[in-house]
């Protein structure tokens, strides 16, 4: 048998699974999930709720089940989806979009991201790229597309970026400027002139800008601004979110992305060869969702604050260093206090020293910036609050 190679090793580097002799490791989340399985560890480590979504959304998703929604939905997704986010659109941000043209329902935003990406790099002439450290699909599925990734760090504690280095990055080999806004795995909101420089870059490069905005209802001081909503930036950007972070619904994958009708059919034109369709009856669920009242998303934005604030200070009592996030589910701590080296030996050894589980922001960078990163930790605070306080409390035994 010829021996197997191409893209799905090309992706698996990407990654950073292949080790030293060829093998494929599993990823840290596999990991450090199993190991608090193993462990009975409060699991910390990867970024999902321990809490159903709102009921109206639930019960959407058994009514469309029990009315037959069940078969394949339509390939751009239902049309009640597609309007439901251009309401979403027009009303949170003050864009107008055509639902039929320049909206698309995808398997989450992951698979958003790998269909975007791939309709749009065309091998390794091109270049994307990404703050780091980032989530861990964008170097997998930039080396399926056979392209380079170029990354900007975000540095402790504010993880905002130097701009002379964003800008010594972008240039005109740059097909794709990938902005995660709020970041994962930082929490970090970045500022106006951050945004604004994003939207100048790209023009001078004639590059497009890719937004992952699934935390965009979970920012703590103010309200999200899409990327999109900048003048002269609309044409040259595809705006991707989904309802699983918003409604506590991460298992559906419902996502979708919006932008420019020629951008969107682009991405169509690949999505349609990876899923196809998917989550017929989440649908229209996720629709009843991005028509709930602004009290329902102001509400979860309040309420992840306060599991912000109750998980930093069980960090600070237990002796690490705290970086303050503006959004999402992270809080990025520095154990190096604790008399961390390595983080991910730390993480590893977390769980039978303290009961918790976390993930090392090592996970999310490239080796050529691993040392920057060397003793921070991302911990998720999207748990009960009982959860959190349990865990503060055996983080407690570090100091």
């Amino acid at each position: 048998m010829r021996p197997i190679s191409g893209a799905w090793h090309r992706t698996a580097a990407g990654a950073g699974l292949v080790g030293a002799d060829g093998s494929i490791r599993p990823t840290i989340f596999a990991e450090m999930s199993a190991l608090a399985a193993r462990t009975g560890a409060i699991n910390l480590g990867q970024g999902f709720p321990d809490e159903d979504g709102p009921a109206e959304v639930l019960d959407a998703a058994r009514a469309a089940i029990a009315n037959g929604a069940n078969q394949y939905p339509p390939g751009r997704g239902i049309p009640d989806l597609l309007l439901a986010v251009a309401e979403h659109q027009e009303r949170f941000y003050g864009l107008r979009i055509d639902p039929a043209r320049e909206a698309l329902v995808t398997a989450g935003a992951t698979e958003a991201l790998a269909a975007t990406l791939l309709a749009l790099l065309d091998g390794a002439d091109d270049e994307v790229v990404v703050f780091e450290p980032h989530y861990d699909a964008y170097a997998a599925v930039a080396a399926l597309a056979g392209a380079r990734l170029v990354t900007v760090p975000l540095r402790w504690p504010d993880f905002q970026p130097d701009l002379d280095e964003l800008r010594a990055a972008v240039t005109d080999r740059t097909r794709v400027i990938l902005v995660n806004d709020p970041h994962n795995p930082t929490g970090a909101v970045f500022g106006a002139e951050v945004r604004d420089e994003l939207v100048r870059l790209a023009e001078r490069h004639d590059a497009v800008l890719v937004t992952d905005e699934v935390y965009e209802h979970l920012v703590f001081a103010e309200r999200h601004v899409p990327l999109a909503t900048l003048p002269g930036a609309w044409e040259r950007t595809l705006t991707i979110s989904s309802g699983g972070k918003t409604f506590s619904t991460t298992g559906w994958k419902i996502g979708w992305v919006t932008g420019p009708a020629p951008l969107v059919d682009a991405v169509l034109a690949v999505k349609q060869f990876l899923t196809y369709v998917n989550g017929s009856p989440f649908q229209p669920a996720i629709a009843t969702g991005l028509r709930l009242g602004d009290e329902f998303f102001h509400t979860i934005a309040g309420t992840l604050r306060a599991k912000r604030d109750l998980l930093g200070a069980g960090l600070r009592a237990a002796g690490f260093d705290v970086s303050t996030p503006a959004g999402s589910y992270f809080t990025v701590a520095d154990a190096a206090a604790l008399g961390a080296t390595d983080a991910a030996a730390f993480c590893r050894e977390l769980p039978e020293r303290a009961g918790v589980v976390a993930i090392p922001l090592t996970a999310f960078t490239t080796d050529a910036r691993r040392t920057e990163y060397a003793t921070l930790v991302r911990f998720a605070a999207c748990k009960r609050e009982d959860v959190l306080e349990e865990a503060a409390a055996r983080l407690a035994a570090l100091a």
